[in-house]
């Protein structure tokens, strides 16, 4: 049997000190025990250290790892909104952090799960995940309340939406391209419910994880922007969006303000997505 080719994103926003061992242990692994064409794509964005020369100096030593630059900073969503333009290179894609919190084992799990569902989600909060590392105290207080803000606007029933390991077949990852709005931490709440909405399929798939030390988020300023997001997504599912247009002058002041880049603007209803691959 024809195993199905997969292509992992990794957004990368001043990772030069951790992007190199993840791309290492990820390329390594499936080279180890993936059969089929595995494809890593590093999508370096805005960054103002050598990530992408460390990028380069792992692709040397693995076929399977290249990268997508993108000059200025779009954050997490606005990276992987890039990278998902790439669907049509593969028949699975997905992404993961560049600390390597997911296993390289779990994301194979989450890969292979892509072919009975549209969606695989990983997930710390169902039975089976292994949690090595908690995250602080405080990180754990705000990820509750978060994912009480976004189960009461959206009502997914996902246990855990910011687990940073996702897959998508690529036709249901084309379906969803041009609904993919948020560019901020918060990507991940609108790619789930783009995916409901379309009418796709969904299982939480247990992963594991391991916290690392090292992250750039700031996390007051990153849990506001992502609240206003979330907000924001939830009126653009509704029929109220269209009246707020005096004020969106306003919408993008605040995520000025707040130094994060704003959302995308929200295509008409009847615009077709546009799967073509960036120029590299």
């Amino acid at each position: 049997m024809n195993l199905p080719s997969v292509l992992l994103l990794i957004p990368a926003y001043n990772e030069e000190g951790r992007i190199g061992p993840t791309l290492r242990q990820y390329a390594s692994y499936v080279r180890d025990h993936y059969a089929g064409r595995f494809e890593i794509v590093a999508v370096v964005n805005g960054c103002r250290d050598n990530t992408l020369g460390v990028v380069e100096s792992v692709a040397r030593d693995f076929s399977n790892i290249r990268w997508l630059v993108i000059p200025d900073r779009v954050g997490k969503g606005g990276a992987l909104i890039e990278g998902l333009r790439l669907a049509p290179e593969a028949d699975i894609i997905g992404y993961a952090d560049a600390d390597a919190a997911t296993s390289p084992a779990s994301l194979l799990e989450l890969a292979a799960r892509c072919r009975d569902y549209d969606c695989a989600v990983g997930s710390r909060r169902v039975p089976g995940a292994v949690i090595h590392q908690l995250q602080p105290s405080h990180r754990q207080l705000a990820s509750k309340i978060f994912h009480f803000i976004v189960e009461f606007l959206f009502g997914m029933g996902i246990h855990d939406t910011q687990c940073g390991a996702k897959f998508l077949r690529q036709h249901m990852a084309l379906k969803i391209q041009d609904r993919l709005l948020i560019a901020d931490m918060a990507f991940d709440v609108n790619l789930l419910y783009a995916v409901k909405h379309a009418g796709g399929t969904m299982i939480e798939v247990p992963v594991d994880w391991t916290d690392h030390l090292g992250s750039t988020v700031r996390y007051f300023r990153t849990s506001l922007v992502m609240f206003l997001s979330v907000v924001r997504l939830r009126l653009v599912y509704s029929p109220f969006y269209s009246w707020l247009g005096p004020i969106r002058p306003l919408e993008a002041w605040i995520y000025k303000a707040l130094r994060n880049p704003p959302p995308l603007a929200v295509p008409p209803p009847d615009r077709p997505a546009t799967p073509t691959p960036p120029e590299r």
